[in-house]
């Protein structure tokens, strides 16, 4: 009898570090720190944790590291990846001061974090449902991955086999207390992340 695996995202509660919120659909505080989460492949979390987050090419809302307050909208991404290859990175970001672009075609959308065009922004959020995702899931696009530290080294979806009726193993999730950075992107319905 073949076994097909199948895989499951869970996340343990966890306690908050002092001073770090959780955002719900609201825009996000200015000058406060936040828990998101930064969906990848295996390989560029290697490469995270060597070499910390880099700016995404321009993407939706321009340069950036795309993150979401959402575990399940960074759980997808890199879209047209495998479960098995997927893992996604708790952090902690301060995410400074903060715009919201709220529909397509917004006059700050490329521009937000260039002073030519007026005030300077460090994140750019787009709030659930307002058109910009096609999964109608919040997101935050960070200008400098200087504001992101790493809080949990991966989590990784829990494998199982479909049939067996329980549980293979476990990929876990590793606990790291140090700041990393790394390449790739989580985030952006048109990021590769």
């Amino acid at each position: 009898m073949s076994h097909q695996q199948s895989y499951s995202w869970e996340e343990d509660d966890f306690q908050l570090p002092p001073g770090v919120k959780k955002i719900g659909h609201e825009k996000p505080n200015c000058g406060r720190t936040y828990v998101m989460y930064h969906g990848t492949t295996r390989t560029i979390a290697t490469a995270i944790q060597r070499n910390g987050f880099k700016q995404s090419a321009d993407r939706m809302l321009v340069c950036g590291v795309y993150l979401s307050c959402d575990l399940n909208k960074a759980r997808a991404y890199p879209i047209n990846t495998p479960d098995s290859e997927r893992v996604v990175f708790r952090v902690e970001v301060n995410v400074g001061n903060v715009i919201a672009i709220n529909y397509q075609r917004h006059p700050r959308q490329k521009n937000w974090h260039d002073r030519r065009y007026g005030e300077v922004f460090d994140t750019a959020w787009c709030p659930p449902d307002c058109g910009m995702t096609r999964s109608g899931m919040e997101e935050d696009c960070v200008w400098d991955p200087n504001r992101i530290k790493i809080i949990i080294k991966c989590i990784a979806p829990i494998t199982s086999s479909e049939g067996s009726g329980g549980s293979e193993g476990s990929e876990g999730s590793e606990r790291s207390g140090g700041s990393e950075g790394s390449e790739g992107s989580e985030g952006s319905e048109e990021s590769d992340s």
